[in-house]
C-alpha cells in the first residue's frame, strides 16, 4: 500500500530547532524536539518550545500527541492532548504539558517531546432543528453502558 504524503512548510526560530522527524517509515506521528532545556514540576505544568513554525494546507490540521513512553513511564501528558494546529496558524508550535507523576522531569534541547499528526479534516456544517433522530443510545452519557471495572 502506498502512503500519501503532503508537502509541509517550516521555518526554523532558533538555531536550536529541529526538523519533526519519523522514527519508523508509516508512523503516523513525528517526533516534536525541544529547541531549548526545560522542567515540567511534579504534579505541575510547563510550555515548551519547537522552535518551528508550519504552514499546514487548507483542508489539514496538525495534532500534537503525547508521546507514549513518557505517558506510561512518568505520567507525563500533553494537557490538551491532542494540542490543535489549524491550518492558518503561523506561530511557534508548543507543547503544553501536564506532569501526573511524582517528579519533576527534565529535558534538554533536541530531546523529543510530543508527536504530531496531520490528517485532513471535515468542516462541519451545523443546522439548528427541531428535534434530532432517535439511537440505541439516545441521550445516555458516561458511564450508560454499565460498564463495570474491578480494583
Amino acid at each position: 500500500m502506498m502512503l500519501t504524503e503532503l508537502d509541509i512548510k517550516f521555518v526554523r526560530l532558533n538555531n536550536n530547532a529541529q526538523v519533526p522527524t519519523y522514527a519508523k517509515h508509516g508512523d503516523a506521528g513525528a517526533d516534536l524536539y525541544a529547541s531549548e532545556d526545560f522542567v515540567v514540576p511534579c504534579r505541575g505544568r510547563a510550555i515548551a518550545s519547537t522552535g518551528i513554525a508550519i504552514e499546514i494546507p487548507y483542508g489539514y490540521v496538525g495534532l500534537v500527541h503525547p508521546r507514549s513512553g513518557l505517558a506510561a513511564k512518568h505520567g507525563l501528558t500533553v494537557t490538551n492532548a491532542p494540542g490543535t494546529i489549524d491550518s492558518g496558524y503561523r506561530g511557534e508550535i508548543k507543547v503544553l504539558f501536564v506532569n501526573h507523576g511524582d517528579e519533576h522531569l527534565g529535558f534538554l534541547k533536541g530531546d523529543r517531546i510530543a508527536q504530531l499528526v496531520v490528517q485532513p479534516y471535515i468542516h462541519a456544517m451545523f443546522h439548528e432543528v427541531d428535534f434530532l433522530a432517535d439511537s440505541e443510545r439516545s441521550t445516555g452519557g458516561f458511564g450508560s453502558t454499565n460498564l463495570s471495572v474491578r480494583v
